[in-house]
């Protein structure tokens, strides 16, 4: 039996190969053939179960039955009919509530089932699979349902799989005889095969064995490659000359351990373990071989080849370096430059370089370059800004530190010729141990052993040096100047790119700072918080002011101009100038905001350089005696009032169309009631606009901030809105301005009704002389006294009534305002010497802090603001001696 599972010919191995492959294939096709033959008749279990269900289900009289008083009468003899005649196991009906109607079992009519037909209810069939007494089977369940659409019962029906399978008895024999035929074609096959190999092989004599022989051997031992075989014992039992050559073996070495052949111990462990190796590298004495061994016969034998790869090696390593310097030089050209940032460049320059080129790396730079200035080349004075090593511990000099380096160091004398410098050996480098001597010991003893200085130069500038340092590498060699100049000229390109966009923004920055108030003045009216934060992109157009107007009354504005860099700066500071000229003539917001409105728009008309993209404006003006502020916005984010309980609402302002795209269209107003001690908050767009969030989440979280601020100064209230509004700060400006209202005491406020009679002049002149007493600055009696005769005098002679007077102290400050209902202004000028009028308004000029006029909806406002800290009285008594 042994003997024929183990044949020894040929023919007899492939014939028995040719069984086991018959016996596997009729094996596999049986398990299919059962497999798809189960799975075929739970289908149709399944199909069939299914519907008998539904037919049965939906037969007319069906759903009757079940809402009749006894559904089992009904149901049941047809339940049994069906069932009979389609072949299934059971044809059970059930109550909405699971309980049996029907049943092959009498004994089980009336009794609850699990509930499983829950899915049945919502009109989807429910089946399951399960294992039952008879085998495995299918259950249907459908639901029944009345005109209504209400479920009133359930059919189920359970078919068992047998009852539907048993196309494998009738294919098996097919199969088997199949089987047989292809086992009869093998063994004939087999035969021809075994005897078409007799008549081949019997011709063959022994000089043709011998010949075939020869020619294997001068092949063996022609090639260029070394052959040995081993045996499993690792003793040598065939060598050919090139292998004798390249392991110089002795003349007797067939036969031999290969272990006792003079080899070294790695190459003679591996060829004797017979061990599989592919391109396994040895050194035998000057020779680099490529080792390959292959396991072959039942008894552990072996073949190994050897190749000479000296040459090849070396070849290799010079294109090894070559690819390593050029995929340096392409890293560095992705890598170097990311950002417009000097300092992060040179960290990128020493990043590239360490440890792929070099063991540290230290660069410095120009102290002028590093403010954005030009280099000035004269001096060797630099600072380091980047250090980079393989270890943290080495003794040079760090980050910070401002380099000097004397004319002798080979340093500065690749800085002045512009040519790098190669110091192979530091240990005999006087030049640059003379520089300092101590610090050159260290770093000699720590094990940096060579040195490659490049100048960073840019636009024929010098901006710095780079120094790559070695201590674990080989030393540097004249091939390695070649890709540091590389490195360098590409650091010193994105440098100098750094250094002009460092110098454009420092201008840029520095501009917009001077555009910006620096300090706000301090006022009676309101007590005012700010804050300023650049975009992160850059320098911004975004701006604010509190202007101080006449009668106590304070201008708040918030501005913002679309785009970053200079443009956007110098555009806010014309508009910031232009907003302080038109609040100077004491006009109301709405003109205001029309006269910018015309001014952006003459400035994109007269500019040859980039138009301006969009701007916004807020004006507001706030006035303590009445508390009353008017608003007005063009484009610009309304306000938050914040009301003295701590209540936040968003006052509806009427919008007008951003600055410059106004085309003449009027601008509305608002006009608001401020109670003292609420907070009005102005801002622009970058505070409550976000990338990713919605506009009304921005406004939701401003309202969240303000209402968690209740009490707080205006200086607290901006730095806790920043806080929450910016936790990862704001891809815009972003402008805040908090103003906490006051009102004057109204004692400090004194007003009359003037008659239009000049008679009256001296009535009212008393009251107010009083009033000043009673205030407790009388001494500023007689200069008021003087301006407001000749404020009221004229109102009189030249106004219509009303004529209203109103004196204000504020402060330091006591402000005379004469109403009329006319708007003729007067003019100042000098009368002559021969004239006998036309100094009033002279000396009321003369004798004021300032003066003006300002329109209103009925007429003008003549006032005059007096310093009470100054000495009026002496002042006036000397121009009145000037004018005589």
């Amino acid at each position: 039996m042994w003997s024929f599972l183990t044949p020894r010919s040929l023919a007899g191995q492939v014939f028995l190969l040719q069984l086991v492959v018959v016996l596997l294939l009729i094996a596999t096709a049986v398990v299919v053939l059962v497999l798809q033959d189960r799975n075929r008749a739970i289908r149709e279990a399944g199909d069939q179960s299914l519907a008998v269900a539904e037919t049965f289900a939906n037969a007319p009289g069906t759903a009757a039955a079940m809402k009749s008083k006894d559904p089992t009468a009904a149901l049941q003899p047809h339940a049994e009919v069906v069932r009979n005649k389609t072949g299934v196991d059971y044809v059970v009906a059930l109550s909405p509530y699971g309980f049996r109607w029907t049943h092959p079992d009498p004994e089980k009519i009336g009794k609850h089932v699990s509930p499983s037909y829950g899915e049945a209810l919502t009109g989807q069939p429910h089946q399951t699979t399960f294992d039952s007494s008879l085998g495995k089977a299918v259950d249907s369940t459908v639901a029944v349902f009345d005109e209504k659409g209400d479920a009133v019962g359930l059919i189920t029906v359970g078919v068992t799989v047998d009852k539907v399978a048993g196309m494998v008895q009738h294919q098996l024999p097919v199969i088997y005889a199949a089987g047989g035929v292809a086992l009869l074609l093998a063994g004939g096959g087999s035969a021809l095969v075994s005897a078409r190999l007799r008549r081949q092989t019997a011709g063959l004599g022994p000089v043709e064995m011998t010949r075939m022989y020869e020619h294997h051997d001068a092949v063996l031992h022609a090639v260029r490659e070394g052959v040995i075989i081993l045996d499993g014992d690792g003793r040598l039992l065939l060598v050919n000359d090139e292998a004798r050559r390249l392991l110089a073996l002795p003349p007797q070495a067939e036969g031999r351990p290969v272990t006792d052949l003079g080899l070294s111990p790695t190459l003679a462990a591996l060829l004797g373990s017979g061990r599989e190796a592919t391109d396994k590298v040895f050194l035998a004495g000057d020779i680099l071989l490529a080792v390959n061994v292959r396991p072959v016969g039942p008894k552990g034998g072996s073949v190994a080849t050897l190749r000479d790869t000296t040459e090849l090696r070396a070849l290799a390593g010079r294109a090894d370096v070559a690819g390593g310097r050029l995929r340096l030089l392409y890293e560095a050209s992705t890598r170097i430059g990311t950002t417009l940032d000097m300092k992060r460049t040179a960290e990128e320059l020493a990043e590239v370089a360490v440890p792929r080129f070099a063991d540290f790396a230290t660069i410095e730079m120009d102290e002028s370059v590093l403010h954005g200035g030009e280099p000035t080349g004269a001096s060797t004075d630099l600072h380091r800004i980047a250090v980079e090593g393989i270890r943290d511990d080495a003794p040079l000099r760090p980050v910070g530190t401002r380099m000097h380096y004397v004319p002798g160091n080979p340093v500065a004398i690749a800085m002045g010729t512009g040519r790098p410098a190669l110091l192979e050996h530091l240990a005999s480098a006087d030049g640059w141990r003379a520089q300092d001597p101590e610090r050159a010991r260290r770093i000699i003893e720590y094990g940096i052993h060579s040195m490659i200085s490049v100048p960073l130069q840019a636009r024929g500038q010098l901006l710095g040096v780079v120094e790559f340092w070695r201590s674990e590498q080989d030393p540097f060699e004249p091939d390695d100047l070649s890709p540091a100049e590389e490195l360098a000229a590409r650091a010193a390109v994105c440098i100098d790119n750094a250094r002009r966009y460092t110098r454009e923004h420092i201008t840029a920055v520095t501009l917009q700072r001077s555009l910006l108030p620096g300090v706000l003045p301090e006022l009676s009216a309101l007590e005012v918080g700010h804050r300023y934060l650049p975009a992160q992109a850059g320098v911004g157009g975004d701006w604010y002011d509190v202007i101080p107007l006449p009668g106590a009354r304070v201008a708040l504005v918030v501005g913002d101009v679309v785009g970053h860099g200079l443009h956007a700066a110098a555009t806010m500071g014309r508009l910031r100038t232009a907003v302080h000229n038109f609040a100077a003539l004491d006009l109301p917001p709405e003109e205001i905001l029309g006269h910018l409105d015309d001014l952006i728009t003459r400035i994109d008309e007269d500019s040859a350089a980039e138009a301006i993209t969009g701007a916004t404006c807020l004006y507001a003006v706030y006035d303590p005696v009445t508390g009353r502020c008017v608003v007005a916005r063009a484009g610009h984010p309304g306000p938050a009032l914040v009301a003295p309980d701590g209540t936040v609402t968003f006052p509806d302002i009427p919008v007008a169309p951003p600055l410059g795209v106004g085309a003449g269209l009027p601008v509305e107003t608002a006009e608001l009631r401020l109670a003292a001690d609420s907070r009005l908050v102005l801002y622009t767009d970058g505070l409550i606009e976000a990338r990713g969030r919605d506009i009304d989440v921005g406004f939701g979280m401003l309202r969240d901030a303000l209402a968690d601020t209740r009490g707080a100064t205006p200086d607290d209230t901006c730095q806790a809105v920043l806080d929450a509004m910016l936790r990862t700060g704001s891809s815009d400006d972003v402008a805040l301005l908090v103003a906490r209202t006051r009102l004057l005491d109204p004692d400090q406020v004194a007003e009359w009704e003037v008659p239009h009679d000049p008679a009256a002049v001296a009535r009212i002149r008393a009251e107010a002389t009083d009033r000043l007493e009673a205030w407790g600055v009388g001494e500023a009696a007689f200069t008021t006294e003087l301006i407001l005769s000749e404020l009221v005098t004229n109102a009189i002679r030249y106004g219509e009534s009303p004529i209203r007077l109103r004196l204000l102290r504020d402060g330091d400050s006591l402000i005379c305002e004469v109403a009329d209902g006319t708007s003729t202004s007067p003019h100042l000028r000098r009368a002559a010497s021969t004239d006998e009028g036309g100094r009033g308004l002279f000396l009321v000029a003369q004798m004021s802090r300032r003066w003006g006029t300002r329109y209103t909806d009925r007429g003008k406002i003549i006032w005059a603001e007096q310093d009470l800290d100054a000495g009026a009285s002496g002042d006036l008594g000397a121009l009145l001696l000037a004018e005589l």
